[in-house]
C-alpha cells in the first residue's frame, strides 16, 4: 500500500498569509445561544479570500460542541477537523473548523477555532 504525502506549502508573495491581534469583541450565536464570546480573536487574511477570525478554543462553550469525521485540507494550514453546534440543528453541521496540529508556518492558529458565517445565527463585532 503506497500513500501520498500532501503537499506543504509556505505562504508568500504569491500567496500571503497574515495574522493579527484583534482587540474586537466576537460573540457568536446559535439558536438563541451564545457558543463562543472572545476578546482575543486572530484575524486571518489569506491571499485575496476575506478575512477569517479564529477565537481560542477555550472561549467557545465545549458543551455545544460535537466533532464530526468531517475534515479537509489546506496546503498552507494543514488537516482541518470540524465541529457542529447541537443547538443549531442541521443548519449548524460541520459549522466549525479547526487545525490542531496546523503546519509549522500557522503554528499560531493552533487552539484557535473558525465559524461559517452562514451556518450560525450571528458573528457579531464590535
Amino acid at each position: 500500500m503506497t500513500t501520498e504525502a500532501k503537499p506543504v506549502k509556505l505562504p508568500g508573495p504569491d500567496h500571503p498569509i497574515t495574522i493579527e491581534a484583534t482587540s474586537a469583541h466576537v460573540r457568536v450565536q446559535v439558536g438563541g445561544r451564545t457558543v463562543a464570546d472572545s476578546q482575543r480573536a486572530l484575524s486571518l487574511q489569506e491571499a485575496d479570500y476575506p478575512a477569517v477570525l479564529y477565537l481560542p478554543r477555550q472561549d467557545a462553550d465545549q458543551s455545544l460542541l460535537e466533532r464530526t469525521d468531517h475534515t479537509s485540507y489546506c496546503p498552507y494550514k494543514g488537516e482541518a477537523s470540524y465541529y457542529s453546534i447541537t443547538v443549531g440543528g442541521e443548519k449548524s453541521v460541520n459549522a466549525i473548523w479547526t487545525y490542531e496540529d496546523p503546519h509549522e508556518a500557522m503554528a499560531e492558529i493552533k487552539d484557535y477555532v473558525a465559524f461559517y458565517p452562514d451556518r450560525v445565527d450571528e458573528i457579531s463585532v464590535s
